[in-house]
């Protein structure tokens, strides 16, 4: 049997603990398939090279049969070369005492870079998925710093929220999260985000049960699942005293997977994706998480769900928060 070529995957702020926990399914082939053999790029900053080649040093001692050559970095011109896939985890991290928006202006500076150096090196049919927070706005400035790349190529991750929202419920009803489908999280990956179950259905004793329906508790799934699922990262922080990686680096790569080989039938996700042209109502030019589904790599906004107004509320006050931070970060871009 003759191997395809290897895909060049790229992972940014490699040398971390989202990353380290992370490699290792892209490298098994848990993401882009059990017979695609891969070749990684790891980029970090100078001074992380050291632990980067810690990380090098274990990837080659698990023997994986897919792993073609891993290359780590600190230069842009060697990790964005021909790139099929860029994963850009690295970002300016929010330190104590830090405001938003000393963040953004950190974080603009970064994508910009990032975005360019796509623009410049990757193949146009790459797919770039932005973890590095706030990963709504990092995405939409790598974006408009690579115009020859088609903005669709473009997401950012809300598939933790996603699986977050999805265990709550799962939990509630003590089935498993695979018996939860289609739930939604809308708007931005913070505590503004909406985890929205009014299309959700669980699998109760063999039969689809609305979730409202399978939970019977709707002051719980209006309130505390809501707040339980927004604060989620933080609450993380506190007991862990580290961000969450494992999950993060699990969503990843369920975000991925399912760019490469499509969404179940009758079931979507969540993504953040451009807004233009959304049946939504939600303005055009922020990337907002939205309901998907993906065939052939490409993704669609589901249509046609019923949106009642305490939905709405929340959908537009999560737009609100993207609106200003875009235009603050597009104020630094131009400065």
């Amino acid at each position: 049997m003759n191997m395809a070529e290897p895909i060049r995957v790229l992972v940014t702020g490699a040398a971390g603990q989202i990353a380290y926990s992370l490699l290792f399914s892209i490298a098994k082939g848990d993401v882009f398939g059990r017979d695609q053999p891969i070749s990684l790029l790891l980029l970090d900053i100078a001074p992380m090279l050291p632990v980067l080649e810690g990380v090098v040093m274990e990837l080659q001692d698990c023997a994986l049969p897919l792993l073609r050559e891993v290359i780590p970095t600190d230069k842009e011109e060697v990790a964005f070369k021909d790139l099929d896939a860029a994963i850009l985890v690295g970002s300016m991290p929010r330190r104590e005492g830090m405001e938003r928006k000393d963040l953004l202006k950190a974080n603009v500076a970064i994508f910009k870079c990032q975005g360019a150096a796509l623009d410049k090196y990757a193949k146009k049919n790459v797919k770039v998925l932005v973890v590095g927070n706030p990963a709504n706005t990092n995405c939409l400035i790598a974006a408009m710093s690579a115009p020859s790349i088609p903005k669709e190529n473009f997401s950012c991750l809300t598939r933790l929220d996603h699986n977050r929202a999805r265990a709550q419920v799962a939990m509630r009803c003590g089935v498993p999260a695979t018996h939860v489908k289609n739930v939604i999280i809308w708007g931005n990956h913070s505590s503004t985000q909406y985890p929205d179950v009014h299309h959700c259905k669980v699998n109760k004793g063999g039969s689809d049960l609305a979730c409202f329906d399978a939970v019977k508790d709707d002051e719980w799934l209006k309130g505390e699942f809501i707040s339980t699922v927004q604060l989620r990262g933080a609450a993380v922080i506190k007991a862990r005293k580290l961000s969450s990686a494992m999950s993060a680096a699990k969503a990843i790569c369920d975000h991925m997977r399912d760019i490469w080989s499509g969404t179940l039938e009758g079931e979507y996700i969540s993504m953040g994706v451009f807004s233009s042209g959304n049946p939504y109502g939600i303005p055009e030019n922020l990337v907002y998480s939205f309901p998907v589904q993906i065939k052939d790599k490409s993704w669609k906004i589901v249509d046609g769900l019923a949106i009642n107004d305490f939905s709405r509320q929340k959908m537009d006050a999560t737009a609100s928060e993207l609106i200003e931070e875009r235009d603050t970060a597009v104020d630094f871009l131009s400065a």
